[in-house]
């Protein structure tokens, strides 16, 4: 079930530290991971990105994938830096005070389904 970024960060109780005005994106799948290898072999488009990392390597994987947003879990905020890298992007970053584990259950008790859920190689 797709939803909205902004009802992300309402489940989340995530504060937005970018990208605002994009908020009304509709993702379609999330993926939990702080292997950004694995995010660049698994994801799709339109897909929400959950890790713990706060490096810039984060941002740029997710330009690549064409990940629509990030949530960084533990209330783990990143730099700056990072955060203008990713306003130059148009990708939205969050930080939740949720744990992984409690963030993805949240989401997917809302109907949202990770990439194994959806079948391989496969949209939801």
């Amino acid at each position: 079930m797709p939803a909205s970024l902004a009802q992300v960060a309402q489940w989340l109780r995530a504060d937005v530290l970018c990208c605002a005005h994009v908020l009304d994106r509709s993702i379609t799948m999330c993926h939990g991971s702080d292997l950004m290898s694995d995010v660049l072999a698994f994801s799709h488009p339109n897909t929400l990105l959950l890790t713990g990392l706060t490096n810039p390597q984060v941002v740029r994987t997710a330009e690549v994938a064409g990940i629509y947003g990030v949530v960084f879990v533990r209330g783990k905020r990143p730099r700056e830096v990072m955060v203008a890298l990713a306003e130059e992007y148009g990708l939205p970053l969050m930080v939740s005070p949720y744990a992984m584990f409690d963030a993805c259950g949240l989401l997917f008790s809302q109907g949202l389904r990770g990439w194994s859920l959806c079948g391989p190689g496969q949209r939801p």
